[in-house]
């Protein structure tokens, strides 16, 4: 059994998992006959858009504010930043936990990740032209008012996230791959955690959008580097900015890390709804956009993709349905 880069312990991560569970019951993993003859392998997909949030990020939150009101019991009120499914993790765990959050998102983000948030209690603010943007602002408040800033990626919120690799390692058969979608590291960083803390030699597989560079010049370089622009309708691995311990887990515990193209993955999001029946967002329909990229090296082998939300709103999923590839927000 390898340690965790995070120090994390599988007596940890197995008592975060009871705390996520006490609130979010595990998600299932269903390994999908229509996915396995179109692409030519085993393909386990784990649904964490059957979250009351729609979304993995949700797990993050309800550890993170737990262990701040056992550690801080003053704190009334939290601020963070996000494009959608970080904010709604954040705003559902600090209802839970008798907090106010206060979300900063960038100006023309989803009306229905927004409204989402506002349904769990939360006080929405737009404020600058993209993720990054909207995240210093954040930071910058949360220090001028003295207010408990959560950020986008923290041991707290990885155990957590984690808690959704547990399920997927025990629940599917030996997996020889795992393809997951990256933002700002969270979800990736759970599954290396967690894979490590089991004893298993399962490829991890990095995505991200061509469009939003940073992660994957930042694998290739073996250290943090930030892009000019992210310019990707999937909200949730668009970030200019990586987290330097973040892109020092991923180097150390990621097989690879696979591009993928806006086109490829809308056209993953309508696989998704013709083979499943399942609505996919951007980001989470990723993972398969990169299985499908793969799948002549990935052929015969039991792979699982991480479909990581479905949070997104209507009129962008009839686009996708009707053949088209959304322009960014």
């Amino acid at each position: 059994m390898s340690a965790s880069p995070l120090a994390i312990s599988l007596d940890e991560l197995e008592q975060a998992a009871q705390l996520v569970h006490a609130s979010v019951a595990p998600t299932p993993q269903y390994p999908w006959p229509k996915l396995r003859q179109r692409i030519g392998c085993s393909v386990w997909v784990k649904h964490e858009n059957h979250t009351p949030t729609g979304a993995f990020k949700v797990r993050g939150g309800l550890v993170y504010l737990e262990r701040l009101r056992r550690a801080e019991p003053d704190v009334r009120t939290v601020v963070s930043a996000t494009r959608g499914n970080h904010g709604q993790s954040i705003s559902f765990a600090a209802r839970r936990a008798g907090m106010r959050a206060i979300i900063y998102v960038p100006h023309g983000n989803s009306p229905d990740q927004n409204s989402a948030m506002t349904a769990f209690g939360a006080s929405v603010i737009e404020f600058g032209q993209d993720f990054d943007e909207a995240k210093h602002e954040a930071r910058r408040a949360a220090a001028a008012t003295s207010l408990h800033l959560v950020p986008s990626f923290h041991r707290d919120l990885v155990i957590g996230v984690a808690s959704y690799a547990l399920e997927l390692f025990r629940g599917a058969p030996a997996l020889d791959a795992v393809y997951v979608g990256v933002g700002m590291g969270s979800g990736i960083c759970g599954l290396i955690t967690a894979r490590d803390l089991l004893g298993l030699t399962t490829e991890i597989i990095g995505v991200g959008a061509i469009n939003a560079p940073a992660t994957a010049r930042s694998f290739a370089a073996r250290r943090a580097l930030a892009a000019p622009s992210a310019r990707t309708f999937a909200d949730g691995i668009a970030t200019r900015e990586p987290n330097a311990e973040a892109i020092e887990i991923i180097c150390a515990g990621a097989a690879r890390f696979v591009e993928v193209s806006e086109d490829a993955i809308a056209d993953a999001m309508r696989i998704y709804f013709d083979d499943t029946h399942q609505i996919a967002e951007g980001a989470g329909a990723a993972p398969l956009a990169a299985l499908l990229q793969e799948r002549q090296r990935m052929a015969n082998r039991n792979v699982a993709i991480i479909l990581s939300g479905g949070n997104i709103e209507r009129a962008r999923l009839l686009q996708v349905l009707g053949g088209h590839t959304p322009a960014a927000a």
